[in-house]
């Protein structure tokens, strides 16, 4: 029977789901995105990739979660932290890869400026006005959207000027650690052109995008679960090994014939019996 490895990114909006055959080949991906941490969508995406098999739950081997709602899952049998599973993605994704470049919160942006997701790239890409958005933090950012929107500004320039101060924020994050190359970005940013393009021009540097960036941190998450499936398979192997061996002596001393026992008067009135294994017994339980 295969035995399967699975792993879910449960994100802010949107759930990823992978399943692994005990060879680490993808076998089965599923993402879903039915709002804000959903349930239902975490669900829907781990039944879908199930379906994409015809298995269930309970043929699964082991499962680890990342995310936001990495803990929120009662599949879930391991968890770590979304850092943690995009970089083991983005290596299994791109061997070479020694900067990896991850994203995440770009639809409260959306929701602020009332678009969809989809849209928000290609409308930053046709900002003609440099404006400046001076707060990093996502609350206040957001505010400041708000308040260029309200005085008339165009949702292209304001867009535009939020990816450039994203791009200006990932690069000095990048100077702090050091620039390494390939550098690979992943998550659902990594399908937004205007991210891309700011990310490159502020970075002078072209980015690594595998062919399905979203799948890396579920990717990373299946792979650990592999990990625990294989060095589960190798602790049993080795007790089967000591079992092996133990049987193996028991029938030598059972062949050679019966133990050679002796008495020792151990105090007045009882007879301590002693066993003496064959050297062979002895060798194995020690």
């Amino acid at each position: 029977m295969t035995t399967y490895a699975m792993g879910v990114d449960f994100g802010s909006t949107t759930a990823k789901t992978i399943i692994l055959d005990g060879h680490g080949n993808i076998v089965a991906s599923c993402i879903e995105s039915m709002g804000a941490v959903s349930d239902e969508g975490v669900k829907a995406s781990i039944a879908g990739a199930l379906k994409q098999l015809g298995i269930t739950q309970a043929d699964v081997g082991f499962t680890v979660t990342t995310g936001y709602g990495r803990r929120m899952l009662d599949v879930s049998q391991k968890s770590y932290t979304e850092i943690t599973c995009h970089a083991r993605g983005a290596v299994a994704l791109v061997p070479d890869a020694r900067l990896v470049i991850d994203i995440g919160g770009q639809d409260s942006l959306a929701r602020a400026v009332e678009i969809k997701l989809p849209e928000m790239g290609p409308l930053a890409m046709q900002a003609t006005q440099a404006l400046k958005i001076s707060s990093m933090c996502a609350t206040f950012a957001e505010t400041e959207v708000i308040s260029l929107l309200a005085e008339g500004h165009s949702k292209p320039d304001v867009l535009g000027a939020v990816h450039a101060a994203i791009a200006s924020r990932t690069a000095g994050l990048v100077g702090r650690v050091g620039k390494r190359t390939p550098i690979v970005m992943t998550g659902g940013v990594a399908k937004n052109i205007a991210a891309v393009h700011h990310i490159e021009t502020s970075l002078g540097q072209k980015l690594v995008l595998p062919p399905d960036p979203q799948i890396a941190g579920a990717l990373g998450a299946a792979l650990f679960a592999l990990d625990e499936i294989r060095m589960a398979a190798k602790r049993s192997a080795i007790v089967d090994e000591e079992d092996r061996v133990v049987d193996s002596a028991m029938d030598g001393a059972r062949a050679c014939g019966p133990a050679c026992k002796s008495t020792d008067a151990a105090a007045a009135g009882q007879v301590r019996e002693i066993v003496v294994a064959p050297p062979t017994l002895r060798a194995a339980i020690n």
